[in-house]
Formats: C-alpha cells, structure tokens, sequence
C-alpha cells in the first residue's frame, strides 16, 4: 500500500503525499504501476536534513484515476499543483523510470521550478523497436491486466534468476503490481510508452544541475539513453552502473540515498550539509 497519508484536492482529483522534515525540498516520483512506498528509505533517510514529499502520481496508490485520454502534460500539471499547494516554488526533484520521465520534462519544461534532477533509468528517445515493444507491453496490460505482465516485468528488472538478497523485494513489487488500480496502471502504461520523446526539443532549457542514472544492465531504460539526456541537457553527466538492472534504487536503496547526497553535495545543496553518507542498505 501507498506510504501516502496526506492528500489535496488539486486540477486533476486527488492527490495523496506524504511529506516530512524541513528545509531544501526533495520530492520523489515513483515508476508506472507502484507508489509512494519504493520511495521509504530515501524519505527517512533524507528527511532528518531535508523537506521530503513523495507522491502517488495520476491512478496510482491512493491517487485519482487520470482522464482517459492523459498526456505526460496532465503529470506534470498534477506535479506543478502539488508544488503549489505546498508552496514549494522550487525543488530538487528525483524519480524513478516514469517518475524519472515526468521529473525530467518538468525540470525541462518549467526550469524555474527545478533546482537539481537525480533521475534513475530514465527512458529517452525510444528506437522505433524499443517503441514498439514498450506499446505491445501497455497494449498487453490494458487487455489482460497487470497478471499477465508481472512476472515478465520482475524478470526485466531483477534478471533470471534472481538472486537470494532480493527476493523480498521482489516479492514486494510484484504484490504491489498486481495490486495497482488496472484502469490507472494501463493508462499510465500508455503514457509511459508514448512519451519519451514528448520534451526533447525542451531538453536545452534544463538547465539545473543534472544526474542521470542508469544500469549497465537495464534493457529499456539504457545507458545510451542516459548519456543522451545528459549531453543534451545543459549542467549534466551520466552514471552507469556496472552490472545493475532497472531497480537499483530500490534494491540498493542505500547506495541510491548516498548518490543523490554526492550530487546536491556538489551542486551546493542545503539538503546534504553535514549529512553523514551511507543510507538504509
């Protein structure tokens, strides 16, 4: 279940959240068919320093079903809402495959309201397979539903087999996947497959400082797409990391935690000062 448990009536339904702490705001943005809760260990971890939000975007956890016929827009809007409701007028933001997406073309589309981006496996500009591929796997889900994709997504992120240390962690995204609402899975899915290329002509306004990660590994959010982004934005680099796949910030939740304190470290920010590296493992 969603880590949620505050929520604002915004443009586009309901919102839930969750925030804590105080000081420099980080908010986090989860990937398409999960919640708030992949975010738990940064949100603690970051907390003690920071103004942590974490968010259920559109149809997801206890957050309303998108319109029918969303667009990336429609995220982002719910994500320029949110900040205004909480009257946050400028964020590091850090998100996760989608939430990496919609992180990304904000900070591209509304640079004011970005101080810093740390986007784990981030999908860009999609081959015209890789398109194809993604669209069989939302066509396939609103059809069937997510019982007849999960197992193949737990394979793409973990690999076969997978190993003893992340079975748990596994165990709980695919639970949570199975449990997300299908209507909202599926049209976010749709989204997700269609959109990797919505902001490119922006990618020159991102100014804010930049991380893109990604794993060595990752079949869909891949190491060339990351170092495209990261050339293409203005104040970016790229990191690979060896032998990871596409949840690495949720089986290394620590390692991800210190990643992100390394970049505001060296970009100046308020949220890392003083801050011991070494999150929850």
């Amino acid at each position: 279940m969603s880590d949620a448990d505050r929520h604002s009536d915004l443009g586009g339904g309901r919102t839930a959240y969750l925030e804590r702490g105080s000081g420099e705001a980080i908010v986090f943005i989860h990937g398409v068919g999960l919640h708030s809760a992949v975010w738990r260990s940064q949100v603690d971890h970051f907390a003690t320093r920071a103004r942590v939000v974490a968010y259920d975007t559109l149809g997801h956890g206890r957050s309303d079903l998108p319109p029918r016929d969303a667009t990336l827009e429609d995220y982002l809007a719910q994500l320029a809402d949110l900040l205004d409701v909480l009257e946050i007028p400028s964020a590091v933001l850090s998100g996760h495959s989608m939430g990496a997406m919609i992180a990304t073309a904000f900070a591209a589309t509304r640079p004011d309201r970005v101080h810093g981006l740390v986007a784990f496996n981030t999908v860009y500009r999609r081959s015209p397979e890789e398109r194809c591929s993604a669209l069989e796997r939302a066509e396939l889900l609103a059809r069937e539903g997510s019982a007849a994709t999960v197992d193949a997504a737990i394979s793409r992120w973990f690999g076969e087999p997978i190993e003893p240390e992340d079975r748990g962690r596994a165990e709980d995204l695919h639970r949570w996947l199975l449990a997300a609402d299908p209507e909202g899975y599926a049209r976010a899915y749709r989204v997700f497959a269609t959109s990797d290329d919505a902001f490119a002509d922006q990618m020159g306004a991102l100014t804010a400082p930049a991380l893109f990660v990604t794993g060595e590994f990752d079949p869909h959010s891949t190491p060339a797409m990351s170092r495209a982004l990261a050339a293409e934005a203005s104040n970016a680099r790229a990191v690979i990391l060896p032998g990871e796949r596409h949840m690495f910030a949720y089986r290394s939740p620590g390692r991800a935690s210190d990643l992100i304190s390394g970049f505001l470290a060296e970009t100046g920010g308020a949220a890392t000062r003083a801050m011991p590296s070494g999150g929850a493992r």
